[in-house]
């Protein structure tokens, strides 16, 4: 049996899609999950499964939609993948950083490094990003409510479904796996 973390992408986000934690504790364990863990109300659960990571983003993102109505994506990542989250950001090496303002976009499919060039990153300079096969680090001057580099605009620009955690969740989410 597997730990797999599925980041639910746009629940409870300024009043829309919303789902209480304890009704889709309830609703994953009542699909046979086991040890079924909330992080947050944004959407961030583990749950243990024989299933693969793909086969849980899919009965997972179904059952949202059958049960609470919402279309809601359910990306799947792993351990591995919170660990790259902060050994491979390049922004954690420079000194001084501020940690509120790095953010990291998991994304539904692994993408080229060359899709950098896709996002025209320098139209949104001082804000930074680079492409770490399925993330994309972000490093926002201001915040990431002060920029137009945001999920949407990723997501259209590159085709792909994915979903935003700042690095304070990534830390506290890779500690969870922990336990």
């Amino acid at each position: 049996m597997a730990t797999h973390l599925a980041l639910l992408r746009g629940i409870n986000v300024s009043g829309h899609n919303m789902i209480k934690m304890e009704a889709l504790k309830a609703m994953l364990e009542n699909l046979g999950f086991k040890n079924v863990r909330t992080y947050l109300q944004s959407g961030n659960v583990f749950v243990d499964s024989e299933d693969d990571a793909a086969k849980v983003g899919f009965v997972i993102k179904q059952e949202i939609f059958k049960v609470f109505g919402h279309e809601v994506p359910a990306i799947v990542i792993s351990k591995k993948d919170l660990e790259l989250s902060l050994s491979n950001n390049p922004f954690l090496k420079e000194k001084d950083i501020d940690i509120k303002k790095l953010y990291v976009v998991f994304m539904a499919m692994a993408l080229k490094k060359e899709s950098i060039h896709d996002l025209k990153i320098s139209q949104f300079k001082p804000d930074e990003a680079v492409i770490d096969e399925n993330r994309i680090f972000i490093k926002y001057a201001v915040g990431a409510g002060k920029t137009r580099l945001e999920l949407k605009y990723i997501e259209k620009k590159l085709n792909a479904i994915g979903t935003m955690r700042n690095l304070n969740t990534v830390t506290n989410l890779l500690k969870m796996y922990e336990e």
